[in-house]
């Protein structure tokens, strides 16, 4: 239930924001699709993996976010989005979210896990990606003190940057930088749009059923990935028009809910 509400809070607040705004209804309609399919991941993906399972998982993960840089589409020599017939999603926001799960349940690989996705990121280059996975380790330190997330934190940031010099394109209405335009035109709304973000950080950082390292993680790249949309033209997760974000927090709020999954950390429990 905490999972849904993580997930439904920000989620429909975006949904008010795009019909009240007068977005294409095609937006609207996609996000809340997507939203059903986000809840029907963490209401019925309950597979048990062992520890090899998570980390071709993993491997899975971090091949499709290379595969943009293979098929396009390329837009001013940027490849960040997946396509997938007649939609392109972002890779990022897809595939990081559950990506850093499985980097948080696994003590041994856990850096070069979130350095090969930064690596994509910087191929990319996309900087939102990079700045999820800079925030998704300091979560990680702030909860294992695991001194290796300190330098992959550190080269984050610094990959961020170039990223974000090289990387930026023009914004789309209703998908990047929502709160700043909807700040310099209605500021309670904004507000407004930008609390429901802060909730769902809020209840992935504290009251998740997970353990301790993978609620950080989570709530750290949801961070990073809000922060982009700030400082720059990246897409607004969850709160503007996009597919990936949806399916991709929801896919990793079901796997960091599932007990017993990926036992190659055992150090700490759900509290």
């Amino acid at each position: 239930m905490v999972c849904a509400i993580a997930l439904g809070i920000p989620v429909l607040a975006g949904l008010a924001f795009l019909v009240l705004s007068g977005a294409p209804l095609a937006y609207g309609a996609g996000n809340g699709l997507t939203l059903a399919i986000g809840l029907a991941a963490i209401a019925f993906l309950r597979v048990r993996l062992s520890d090899r399972q998570c980390r071709i998982l993993a491997v899975l993960l971090l091949l499709s976010l290379y595969v943009p840089l293979l098929t396009g589409p390329h837009v001013n020599s940027i490849a960040r989005w997946l396509p997938l017939g007649p939609v392109a999603l972002h890779a990022g926001a897809l595939t990081l979210p559950a990506l850093v799960v499985l980097a948080a349940r696994d003590d041994d690989y856990a850096p070069p896990i979130l350095l090969a996705a930064l690596l994509a990121a910087s191929l990319q280059p996309d900087a939102a990606t990079g700045l999820a996975v800079m925030l998704a380790a300091v979560g990680l330190y702030n909860a294992t003190r695991d001194w290796r997330l300190v330098p992959v934190a550190g080269i984050a940031f610094f990959a961020s940057i170039i990223a974000g010099l090289r990387g930026e394109l023009p914004a789309q209405p209703f998908v990047e930088r929502v709160l700043v335009d909807l700040a310099l035109q209605q500021r309670l709304a904004a507000l407004g749009l930008g609390a429901s973000l802060l909730v769902a950080f809020v209840l992935f950082a504290h009251a998740l059923p997970a353990e301790k390292r993978a609620r950080h993680a989570l709530a750290g790249s949801l961070f990073g990935f809000s922060l982009a949309a700030i400082v720059s033209n990246y897409p607004s997760v969850l709160i503007g028009y996009g597919a990936a974000p949806i399916i991709g927090y929801g896919f990793a709020l079901g796997l960091a809910a599932t007990p017993g999954r990926c036992p190659a950390n055992r150090s700490d429990s759900p509290s």
